[in-house]
């Protein structure tokens, strides 16, 4: 399936849009491997449809642990990026146990997420609590300017979509177009199947989800990757990177009550979320100040979500300036 924690983003510019392909070697070349994506992906996500539950856990741990024997540059980014949660005292051996985990629960991830499509809203519902924050989002959709969930990339943030969709909050959320449309156009299908409504990245991005949130509505977007490359500078786990402005700019042009929220796997098969309170989007200044200030207050709070289920945080690319550096370098 594609990496819809990758694919999936706050941001909301025309910056990250689909280009045509040129007719070059080199393009058709590419062309055709992500046709042979498409079908692998697609294949497997029917596999895991219809094999027994436990069946295909298992096959997706067997495949995380085999991975995770040989971690290459994803094991490697991602041991580097955990060691600014868990600190820099950490033994080379409990990364390499952390880093483990990490592949198990992306693999879980995964397996979940192919099968969550063809799952009854009975099993949604029962595999699904919400351990804190509730409130939080019951007052914002009440005061009628819509609420914003700003997620992280851990644990399964699609498994809360639908059923936030069972309660009667469906979510609108962004997702780059991916290549070749077929693949975006199944990539949408299946998020749809959820009870989740997904808007291509580009031009027109910024204008539906701010008449999502003018409708007094919800919106879910992953924000701790700059992805396109444009977004605030902030401080996160101690160093400086960015961060997508969208959830700030989104928040202080409607007035929606803006959300820091994880769902984490497990315990067991059931999945938790976390909704911390609102983050304050009073206007202070110039919206440009605003919106750093508000979008360092996101990433102070997304750290304390990712600090607690490290080893659930699906960060495997570079996320901070010198991280590409690093990963040139292997």
């Amino acid at each position: 399936m594609p990496d819809a924690s990758d694919d999936t983003d706050a941001g909301t510019s025309d910056e990250s849009a689909s280009r045509e392909t040129d007719g070059s070697p080199d393009e058709e070349t590419a062309s055709g491997g992500s046709w042979a994506a498409y079908l692998t992906y697609r294949a497997l996500g029917t596999v895991m449809q219809r094999l027994p539950e436990l069946a295909a856990a298992a096959a997706a741990g067997i495949v995380a642990l085999v991975v995770s024997a040989f971690p290459g540059k994803a094991g490697a980014m991602y041991g580097r990026n955990a060691r600014r949660v868990v600190g820099v005292g950490t033994s080379d051996a409990e990364m390499a146990a952390l880093t483990r985990r990490a592949f198990l629960t992306y693999a879980r991830y995964w397996f979940e997420g192919a099968r969550l499509p063809a799952l009854g809203p009975e099993v949604v519902a029962g595999r699904m609590r919400v351990e804190s924050g509730w409130e939080h989002l019951v007052a914002g959709m009440e005061a009628g300017k819509g609420v914003i969930m700003a997620l992280p990339h851990i644990g399964s943030w699609e498994w809360g979509g639908a059923w936030l969709a069972l309660q009667g909050y469906p979510m609108t959320s962004v997702a780059e177009p991916l290549k070749p449309p077929a693949m975006y156009d199944w990539f949408v299908a299946q998020r749809e199947a959820m009870g989740l409504t997904i808007v291509p990245l580009g031009a027109q991005a910024s204008g539906v989800l701010l008449r999502t949130l003018k409708a007094g509505k919800l919106v879910g977007l992953l924000c701790d990757r700059d992805i396109g490359g444009n977004g605030v500078d902030v401080e996160l786990f101690g160093e400086r990177t960015t961060m997508p402005a969208g959830p700030a700019m989104l928040a202080l042009r409607t007035g929606a009550v803006l959300l820091p929220t994880a769902v984490y796997s497990g315990p067991g098969i059931e999945h938790t979320a976390v909704i911390m309170p609102p983050v304050p989007t009073e206007r202070t200044g110039r919206l440009r100040q605003d919106v750093a200030r508000v979008t360092q207050l996101i990433a102070s709070d997304l750290e304390q979500l990712i600090r607690r289920a490290p080893e659930q945080w699906h960060l495997f690319q570079p996320n901070w300036p010198n991280d590409g550096a690093a990963d040139s370098a292997r």
